[in-house]
């Protein structure tokens, strides 16, 4: 059974506001649209100061990065915006 996968963004400047969610596109496969979900976050990472650190990084991204997701009737494609950003923050941390 082909699923549609459709990527929409929240910004966390303004959570749990739904008049400020936007719709990206509708994507074919899991794959195209985890990969656009994830360059969304490396955009607003890339945004943030990765010499504050990983936490002062995250923190800032949670505050004011986008916050993409998914959704799908494939019960198999999970993505967490917040813990791929966390795990991206560790690296670019690192990085520095």
């Amino acid at each position: 059974m082909p699923y549609t996968y459709t990527v929409f963004v929240d910004e966390n400047a303004h959570f749990m506001d739904a008049e400020e969610r936007y719709r990206i596109g509708e994507f074919a496969s899991r794959e195209e649209a985890l990969a656009r979900c994830r360059g969304i976050v490396d955009r607003s990472l890339a945004e943030c100061d990765a010499n504050a650190g990983a936490e002062a990084m995250f923190k800032s991204y949670t505050t004011f990065g986008d916050d993409p997701f998914i959704q799908t009737d494939d019960p198999d494609c999970r993505f967490s915006a917040w813990d791929y950003a966390k795990e991206r923050c560790q690296e670019l941390a690192q990085q520095k």
